[in-house]
C-alpha cells in the first residue's frame, strides 16, 4: 500500500507542477500580450529612447531574477568566455533591434502588422531549423509553412502591401532564437548579459539626448516613471515564462505561446481601433489554419516521444 500511496503522490505532484507551470506560462503571454498598451503610453517618446531605457532598467530586474534562480555561477562562467560574450553581444544587437521595430510599430498604428510577425515566428522557426540545423520537416510542417507563405502572398497582392514590418519582425526573432539556441547559456543568464552589455550604448544615447536638450527622461515624473517601469516589464514576463518552461512540455509552451500574438491582435482591433481589411483578414485565415496544423504537429510529434516510438 505504501508504493501505490508513494506513486499517487508523485502524480498529484506532477500535476501540481504541471498546472503551475501552465499557470505561470499563462500569466508569462498573457503580460506580453498586454505589451501594447503599455508601450502606447510611450508613444509620443522616440522608440530609441525607450528602448535605451528598457535595456538600462532590465539589468537590475535582470539581476534579481538570475538572484532568484540562483543563477549567478552560470553567468560567472560565461564572463571568462569572451566567444560567448562576443556572441551574447550580437544576439543583444539583434534582440534590440526587434525592440525599436515593435516600439515603433506601436506607436504608428502598425499592431496588427506586430503580431502577425510573431503569429508567423513558429512557423519561420521550422524553415529555419530545416535550413541551418538540418532539421526535416514532416508534411505538416511543410503544409503549415507554405499556408503561412501563401497567407503572406494574398496580402501583398490583395491589400497591394508587402507586410515588411510582419516579416522582419519574425526573420530578427527567428535570428535571435537560432543564435541563442546554439549559445551555451540559460535562457535568464542569456539576457542579463545582453542587456548589460548594451549599457554602454545605453548609457551614451541617454547622455547625447540630455546634451541635445530632448531626453524625455526626468523632463516630468511621468515619463520618467514609464521608462524607469520598462525594466520590470520587459523581466517579470522572462521570470514566470522561464518558471513556466522548466514544468510544462515544448508542446504545451508550443500551443500557449499564440496568447501573446492573439492578445496584441485583439487589442489592435478592438482598443486602437486599427483597420482589417478583408484581404488582411483572408492573410491571417490562411496563416491561423497553418498555425493549427502546426500545433496539432507539434503535439502528436511530442506524444510520439513520450511513448517512444
Amino acid at each position: 500500500m505504501s508504493k501505490i500511496a508513494e506513486s499517487n503522490s508523485s502524480v498529484d505532484e506532477n500535476r501540481a507542477e504541471n498546472q503551475l507551470g501552465v499557470i505561470y506560462a499563462m500569466a508569462a503571454f498573457g503580460l506580453w500580450a498586454l505589451n501594447p498598451l503599455y508601450f502606447k503610453l510611450l508613444a509620443h517618446i522616440s522608440p530609441f529612447e525607450v528602448i535605451a531605457h528598457r535595456a538600462f532598467w532590465s539589468v537590475p530586474f535582470g539581476l534579481a531574477i538570475v538572484l532568484y534562480l540562483a543563477r549567478t555561477s552560470d553567468m560567472a562562467r560565461v564572463f571568462r568566455r569572451p566567444d560567448l560574450m562576443l556572441k551574447l553581444m550580437m544576439t543583444g544587437l539583434i534582440i534590440s533591434g526587434n525592440w525599436v521595430l515593435f516600439v515603433w510599430a506601436v506607436a504608428v498604428g502598425l499592431t496588427i502588422e506586430a503580431s502577425l510577425g510573431y503569429f508567423i515566428n513558429p512557423l519561420l522557426n521550422v524553415v529555419v531549423g530545416y535550413l541551418l540545423l538540418g532539421e526535416r520537416l514532416t508534411k505538416a510542417q511543410t503544409t503549415a509553412v507554405a499556408l503561412a507563405g501563401i497567407g503572406v502572398v494574398v496580402q501583398t497582392i490583395g491589400a497591394g502591401v508587402f507586410p515588411w514590418l510582419a516579416i522582419v519582425l519574425a526573420v530578427l526573432f527567428s535570428t535571435y532564437g537560432y543564435f541563442r539556441k546554439t549559445i551555451d547559456v540559460g535562457p535568464v543568464q542569456g539576457f542579463v548579459i545582453e542587456t548589460t552589455m548594451l549599457l554602454p550604448f545605453s548609457i551614451g544615447y541617454a547622455i547625447w539626448l540630455f546634451m541635445q536638450g530632448t531626453a524625455q527622461f526626468a523632463g516630468n515624473s511621468y515619463d520618467t516613471f514609464l521608462l524607469v517601469m520598462c525594466g520590470p516589464v520587459t523581466a517579470i514576463p522572462l521570470m514566470l515564462f522561464a518558471s513556466g518552461a522548466k514544468r510544462l512540455r515544448y508542446s504545451t509552451i508550443g500551443i500557449l505561446q499564440y496568447i501573446a500574438p492573439t492578445g496584441m491582435f485583439l487589442i489592435a482591433v478592438y482598443v486602437f481601433n486599427e483597420p482589417v481589411g478583408f484581404w488582411k483578414l483572408v492573410s491571417f485565415g490562411f496563416i491561423w489554419v497553418a498555425l493549427a496544423i502546426y500545433s496539432y504537429d507539434s503535439i502528436r510529434q511530442e506524444r510520439k516521444k513520450s511513448k517512444g516510438l
